[in-house]
């Protein structure tokens, strides 16, 4: 472990304890058949949507600008389900961090695994394309049985506790982890052959971002990923998972982008969320709608959540 991180088994303060009782329960839900760990799942989702309004009228909020083709009463009942697949995503990251490697291929598919499996028998540095599904982490897992190791990117979490589970949990996939403001990082993992799994579909500062429409609607978005593909000398390939009506899962690799990098990072960036809009239209529910998407716009541009009452 390397000297700015700490092993788990130090956060022992009393204001960790709820933190540590919340995994232990997770710990024996995942113990739990698949079918009745995610029904667990869907009740803690149910909860959540009858007791977070501000939350809830965030989720609301996004799917009135993505979808304004659905009435108001058919995206009510969208976010609903949102919330469901939100308390399943709970359940599937203690999954991706303890479920057994037979498990996880047991119930898990993946279509498109050659348009990666090429690029790295090429020795090409990989810059997975991912974004911020309900089942980022379970899916980590399962593609880590089927291809050379790669590294994953995370955001830090302003508690050192938070940022350490998340990054152990995905360290379960990934060989190395690396902090997505770690550029040279990612450009020296490309540049050796590696694969980078990395979601850059959020955008949390106007630094490196350009206003692009999503869904028709404009948003802060991170151009990064062309400029990774140039410095890096490497083919993008998005990658995008399912969560199946059954409970199952299907992990869908599609064909490495075409021209890219250009001289174009707005063009290159859109380029990659149409294939992500594409992908969302599969299965709406499991998009993460509950972050502020629309934030932080420049001057001149509305504020999507400034009127967020009459949707709670």
């Amino acid at each position: 472990m390397s000297a700015d991180r700490k092993p788990l088994s130090s956060y022992t303060a009393p204001k960790y304890w709820p933190t540590w009782l919340g995994m232990g329960l997770l710990r024996l839900v995942c113990m739990l058949p698949h079918a009745w760990a995610l029904a667990i799942g869907r009740v803690i989702g149910r909860l959540a949507h009858a007791l977070v309004g501000s939350r809830r009228a965030i989720v609301r909020r996004n799917l009135e600008l993505c979808f304004p083709d659905l009435s108001e009463t058919e995206r009510n009942a969208l976010a609903y389900k949102h919330f469901q697949s939100l308390g399943m995503m709970l359940i599937e990251m203690g999954l991706g961090r303890w479920a057994s490697d037979r498990h996880l291929e047991s119930i898990t598919q993946i279509r498109g695994l050659e348009h990666l499996l090429e690029a790295q028998a090429r020795g090409q540095g990989v810059i997975l394309l991912g974004a911020h599904f309900t089942t980022l982490e379970v899916s980590g897992r399962v593609l880590a049985l089927k291809t050379p190791p790669y590294d994953a990117v995370y955001r830090r979490n302003r508690s050192d506790f938070i940022t350490e589970l998340q990054r152990s949990g995905r360290e379960r996939s990934a060989d190395t982890t690396i902090e997505k403001r770690d550029i040279k990082q990612m450009v020296r993992s490309l540049r050796a052959g590696r694969t980078v799994w990395y979601a850059p579909d959020q955008s949390y500062s106007r630094k490196g971002s350009e206003v692009i429409e999503f869904f028709g609607t404009p948003t802060m978005h991170a151009t990064a990923a062309s400029t990774l593909a140039r410095l890096g000398r490497a083919v993008t390939i998005p990658f995008f998972p399912t969560r199946l009506e059954d409970g199952s899962y299907e992990i869908v690799i599609y064909p490495p982008l075409e021209n890219i990098p250009s001289d174009d990072l707005v063009a290159d960036t859109r380029s990659y969320l149409r294939v992500l809009e594409q992908h969302i239209e599969t299965c709406r529910d499991q998009y993460f709608w509950i972050h502020r998407k629309f934030k932080d716009l420049p001057e001149g541009y509305p504020d999507y959540y400034a009127d967020l009452d009459a949707l709670k």
